[in-house]
């Protein structure tokens, strides 16, 4: 009986290796009679190739690639019945440490092959899902700002390079935002779809793939002092105080004013931002 895989490939994401994308193909090889492989050149080509696959019914997509890569494929499988795999191959692959998958191409397809399917909930902001989180204001600006060529010479260097960058120069307008008809405002805010943030930091520790609502952090103050309060409180794994943050839980956020945006690591544009919740929308190898 005939089976396929369909394998889609960024051969520059931050620790790609030749060597062990070769091992996986020799695994999937031996479980499937037909397996396809495609290699992404620009952004889009992921979603595009992802979305063909699809109309055929393969019994697998992998995509091989960072967060960014997967997202796009995301958006080519969401609402469908065709189980998808996360292959880290990225710069931070913080989807691999949410599902607890090894950082290393050929073990991450050994365990997909072993793995089993789970429709998980999606984000969806204005016309693109996403997998993890959104970014609105400040993380927004530094994916934004940051320099392609610094990114694949050395990788986190140059989030954190072009962070720096935008805090030296941080004025933030005041946003608008709406959740579930509950009025806030902030000068940044951070909606979960995921537990993990940017590796492995916790926004909002509630968030998982399987929580029955989105998770919003906003920061309330516009200084550098609160941005930087934020940042350590980020990082060492604490809760803000409801003076300077909120997390609050919704299924419908609208944010306005002027700021940039994220969605799962890569630049997704500037707001205004409709924001919804979908559930069980992604068929997913967990």
């Amino acid at each position: 009986m005939s089976s396929s895989a369909v394998l889609i490939v960024n051969p520059v994401s931050g620790s790609f290796s030749e060597k062990r994308l070769l091992s996986a193909i020799n695994v999937l090889k031996e479980r499937f009679s037909d397996v396809s492989i495609f290699y992404t050149g620009k952004r889009g080509d992921a979603e595009r190739i992802a979305g063909d696959a699809v109309r055929k019914s393969p019994e697998m997509i992998l995509a091989i690639g960072g967060d960014g890569t997967f997202n796009e494929v995301v958006n080519g499988t969401a609402f469908t019945d065709v189980p998808v795999a996360f292959i880290p191959a990225g710069t931070t692959n913080v989807l691999a440490r949410e599902l607890d998958f090894p950082a290393d191409i050929y073990r991450a397809t050994l365990k997909a092959l072993n793995g089993k399917t789970e429709y998980v909930h999606l984000g969806r902001i204005n016309d693109k899902y996403f997998v993890l989180m959104a970014g609105i204001g400040f993380d927004g600006e530094a994916v934004y700002r940051v320099n392609p060529r610094l990114k694949h010479l050395s990788g986190k260097g140059a989030y954190l390079i072009s962070g720096l960058k935008c805090f030296t120069r941080y004025h933030p307008d005041l946003l608008r935002i709406v959740v579930d008809d509950r009025v806030y405002e902030g000068y940044g805010a951070v909606v979960c779809n995921a537990g993990y943030y940017a590796g492995s930091f916790r926004v909002c520790p509630d968030a998982g793939l399987r929580a029955p609502h989105l998770y919003v952090s906003i920061m309330h103050g516009g200084k550098r002092s609160d941005l930087l309060r934020y940042v350590f409180e980020v990082i060492s794994g604490g809760r803000m105080s409801s003076e300077r943050i909120t997390c609050v839980k919704g299924k419908s956020i609208v944010v306005s004013g002027d700021a940039y945006i994220q969605i799962d690591g890569d630049y997704f544009g500037t707001t205004p931002a409709v924001i919804t919740f979908h559930e069980s929308a992604l068929r997913l190898i967990v």
